[in-house]
């Protein structure tokens, strides 16, 4: 009796494992190997990348159109940066232990929990990577499943595209391409042009038939560059009679407005004549807090102001939070990229033309320092441009290093990126590549150029030029930061100074020279 009931035990356990392999055998080549994933995930993000890229070629003005646009961009660029950081962390792997071993990868937060103290047991530290490796495959497969049901229902939209005329536009290399258009921020445009376009809404307290959209954001997160394309739209500047932009709430105050060219204060942007609906477009920055009362006025000061054409909406740019207040409809915040979407913008900066498959390793640093530029255009494509003239992976290894030993060293002596130092009017340093045991250069204030001002005006020195130690300032000085390439073309400049170790602490230069060099060239603060 008890040699039947072992074997009927024995026959039952026995079936059980069979049964628990078998299962697991199904799911594992249901949610297929790491491998295999990698390689789906390549395919289908070239499909949507093809349709994205078509996409971006034609005048779309389907609002449903555009917000799926909208979430295949978010999808493609969330992951290919799951893509790189895979292919990262299985490379460091393969070099550190000679093996691949994705349960040991860097790349997912998870992995933190792996470095528990010194002291963990072998055993802890093996459960713990093997969960953050299980974490890992998960996450890859919820991109994955994502991204193919994401290409699977866009075969309506190709077939939508197709109706679309394509836009007029000479070839052009990557870098190119991305630098002469604004990225990113196409649904944020296309909400604009809908606001300004869409009949006015029940008029507010005291705003009769105006149209208030008030559009915030932190410091050269892209308000102006916004609303600037967003008034080159040649659907809008067929609506408008006219397009009038006051750069300086100071004088959009004043009792005497008018909508015509003020000089620096107001300029009239656009004329057209022929406009649909003979009404004018008012665009108003504002450069600090201004109180509801003195808002008030400048409304009325615009609606009973004689104009050539009535004003029927209003932009309203700003960093207070408070300007939303302002607004007959919900205010547009305007937040930085997410960190995939600006890796993504950064690596086709820096890269150019090159293929990123063929420059693994190129691509891996690109994710290494787009981290350390907290969302900064300027930033991006100042060192950008630096990389793209070399891309020897010794080159690109020295310049990571010494940006994040730039960043580390302003977190420990200020509290602050150097970023945030800069959008906050605070000096900080610049660093070069040659290191010197002397003087270093101090940049104390940037300011911005309007695209009117001559070229000849311009500081020769870039910043290039001095990451790359190409140039080495002496006494006061101004350095050219960045000139953009899209409207309104503004060049960033850094007022400077050269420190040598006898020199007091970080000071602002005489105020007797900024005075002079104001009066040279009106200039507008760094936005």
């Amino acid at each position: 009796m008890a040699s039947i009931i072992s074997a009927v035990l024995g026959d039952l356990i026995s079936r059980s494992i069979s049964f628990a392999v078998d299962k697991c055998y199904y799911h594992r080549r249901r949610e297929g190997t790491l491998p295999d994933n990698l390689q789906r995930l390549r395919r289908v993000l070239l499909r949507i990348q093809a349709t994205v890229e078509e996409a971006e070629r034609r005048r779309v003005t389907n609002q449903a159109m555009l917000r799926q646009l909208q979430v295949m961009r978010e999808g493609m660029y969330r992951g290919y940066y799951l893509l790189n950081a895979v292919d990262k962390a299985q490379d460091r792997e393969v070099s550190r232990h000679g093996h691949s071993s994705f349960a040991l990868s860097e790349f997912n937060p998870a992995k933190r929990l792996c470095i528990l103290s010194a002291t963990t047991t072998a055993k802890t530290t093996t459960v713990v990577a093997s969960y953050a490796g299980r974490e890992a495959e998960r996450k890859l497969r919820e991109v994955l499943v994502d991204l193919e049901r994401m290409a699977g229902d866009m075969k309506e939209l190709v077939l939508f595209l197709s109706g679309y005329p394509p836009l007029l536009r000479e070839p052009c290399s990557t870098y190119q391409w991305v630098e002469n258009r604004m990225f990113g921020r196409e649904a944020e445009q296309e909400r604009i042009v809908s606001f300004l376009l869409e009949p006015p809404g029940p008029p507010g307290p005291g705003t009769q038939d105006l149209g208030v959209l008030p559009v915030f954001g932190r410091a050269r997160v892209g308000k102006s560059t916004l609303v600037e394309h967003v008034c080159c739209d040649e659907r809008v500047r067929s609506h408008f009679s006219t397009v009038v932009f006051f750069s300086k709430m100071i004088n959009a105050m004043d009792e005497n407005l008018q909508l015509a060219p003020l000089g620096y204060s107001g300029a009239m942007r656009h004329r057209n004549d022929l406009a649909s609906t003979g009404s004018s477009l008012v665009v108003i920055e504002l450069h600090g807090d201004v109180d509801e009362g003195t808002w008030r006025r400048t409304l009325s000061t615009l609606i009973k102001g004689e104009h050539t054409a009535p004003v029927s909406k209003i932009v309203v740019t700003g960093r207070s939070e408070k300007i939303a207040g302002f607004g007959t409809v919900k205010a547009l915040e305007l937040k930085p990229l997410p960190r995939e979407a600006f890796w993504y913008f950064f690596k086709m900066v820096a890269l150019g033309n090159t293929d990123a498959v063929e420059q693994p390793e190129l691509t891996s640093v690109s994710m290494e320092m787009a981290e350390q530029m907290e969302g900064s255009f300027t930033y991006a494509n100042v060192i950008g441009g630096l990389l793209r003239g070399n891309l020897g992976a010794p080159f690109w290894h020295r310049v990571l290093k010494r940006i994040k030993d730039h960043t580390s060293m302003h977190l420990l002596l200020f509290g602050d990126h150097p970023v945030g130092l800069m959008s906050k009017d605070r000096p900080v340093y610049l660093w070069r590549l040659p290191r010197t045991g002397g003087s270093t250069i101090v940049a104390y204030s940037c300011y911005q150029e309007l695209s009117s001002a001559p070229q000849h005006d311009l500081p020769k020195i870039t910043a290039q030029d001095v990451h790359a130690g190409s140039a080495t300032p002496r006494g006061n000085v101004e350095i050219l930061l960045w000139r953009s390439h899209i409207p309104p073309y503004y060049s960033y400049v850094l007022r400077c100074g050269v420190r040598t170790p006898s020199s007091p602490a970080l000071v602002s230069p005489p105020r007797k020279k900024q005075t002079r060099q104001r009066r040279r060239q009106p200039r507008r603060r760094w936005m």
